[in-house]
């Protein structure tokens, strides 16, 4: 990563950190932070650079988002995922890409990924509806991106939507990731053109039809196991920022009643440092996992099992791991810190919100990686 980047998303995760409680109270990102985001070209991170894109490496992309969670985790997810979604798109027919990209903006398209929907064949497309949580900033979308169960199919489609042709459900009221406003799309009889589909099993398990557009590119790079790290990478920004800002809070607390100096008791030593190995062994995890998707990313469907297997491990340990810290040092912080407008707090609710996703339930991803190296199958859903 240059120094101009890194200096840059320092001081934009110094600006989110100042909006985080905004952010909270919106339910989504404030237009001023979609301002600064746009005028960084930050949705174009990832683009090939023959769409004006950066094009940056998963590294330097990652080594942002990281920083940026450091201030507002929630707005790190939220930005990073519309960032990644437009990488996603990408993967599809050059048809949809000219169609999306004509402009020279970055489409904004929230991508609720679990197969929720229902896709039948149509004259030039498919007629589809469905129901699908989680679309993670919706509020600031122009398209949408969901997964249908295609009548006859061998798998699951993807299909591209304009945000008018679907209803955005308002029911964002959660305790952690408020920011990222991932409320629900419902769809109803709607056509989708034949060009902004995909069947799943071209994102996922062989060459999409964008590798041949975008050949040297990380648009090889395998869809889940990319996104699961992505996904995990604000929590590690998370647990520095918590940490942080306990080193912070800890230099002036004077204890109530005694007056005693807080950061001068052995107890607090022994939280911090505790914490401080903790995060660093999240880092050191998150860093392993990185260069791993950077030394195999662009094998693309044919990456090793073992690369997907350990991705998918990392990612989960990361956020596991980014709890625990964030759990001890807010139990040693006192109650002032659980004021609002307190960072260490909403770092807290914002990790255990994460560590609620899927992808990091930690029970189930050592429970597969378990399996594997006793030399079993896994089973279809193990590694998505």
């Amino acid at each position: 990563m240059t120094s101009d980047l890194a200096a840059w998303a320092d001081e934009f995760s110094a600006k989110l950190g100042a909006r985080a409680q905004q952010a909270e109270e919106l339910r989504r990102l404030p237009d001023v932070t979609l301002d600064d985001a746009r005028a960084a070209n930050f949705f174009g991170l990832l683009a090939p650079t023959s769409l004006g894109g950066a094009e940056l490496s998963f590294a330097e992309f990652l080594d942002v988002v990281r920083r940026l969670g450091q201030g507002c985790a929630s707005s790190a997810w939220t930005l990073s995922f519309l960032a990644l979604h437009v990488w996603l798109l990408c993967k599809f027919e050059p048809a949809l890409q000219d169609e999306l990209f004509k402009d020279g903006a970055w489409p904004l398209a929230p991508a609720p990924l679990a197969p929720t929907g229902k896709a039948r064949k149509a004259p030039g497309g498919y007629q589809i509806s469905g129901r699908w949580e989680w679309a993670t900033g919706i509020n600031h979308a122009d398209w949408v991106m969901v997964n249908c169960i295609e009548d006859g199919a061998m798998g699951p489609r993807f299909c591209v939507l304009p945000l008018a042709d679907v209803v955005v459900e308002d029911v964002w009221r959660t305790a952690g990731m408020a920011a990222t406003g991932s409320n629900t799309v419902v769809a109803s009889e709607v056509f989708v053109p034949e060009h902004r589909t995909l069947a799943a099993v071209l994102l996922k398990f062989a060459p999409s039809p964008g590798q041949a557009v975008h050949p040297g590119s990380t648009v090889a790079y395998p869809m889940t196991a990319t996104l699961g790290l992505v996904a995990a990478t604000p929590a590690l920004g998370a647990a520095e920022g918590a940490l942080a800002a306990f080193t912070e809070r800890m230099k002036a607390k004077l204890q109530a009643y005694s007056g005693a100096k807080q950061g001068e008791l052995p107890v607090t030593h022994l939280r911090l440092g505790e914490a401080i190995a903790t995060v660093r062994a999240a880092r050191l995890i998150w860093e392993d996992a990185v260069r791993l998707l950077e030394r195999d990313g662009h094998l693309g469907h044919q990456t090793p099992m073992e690369t997907l297997l350990a991705l998918r491990l990392a990612a989960a340990d990361i956020v596991r791991l980014a709890n625990q810290a964030t759990n001890s040092l807010a139990a040693a912080a006192g109650a002032s810190s659980g004021f609002l407008n307190a960072p260490l707090q909403r770092h807290l609710r914002d990790l255990q919100m994460m560590r609620g996703h899927v992808m990091f339930d930690w029970d189930r991803t050592a429970q597969i990686a378990g399996k594997i190296a006793l030399g079993q199958e896994p089973a279809a859903a193990d590694l998505l």
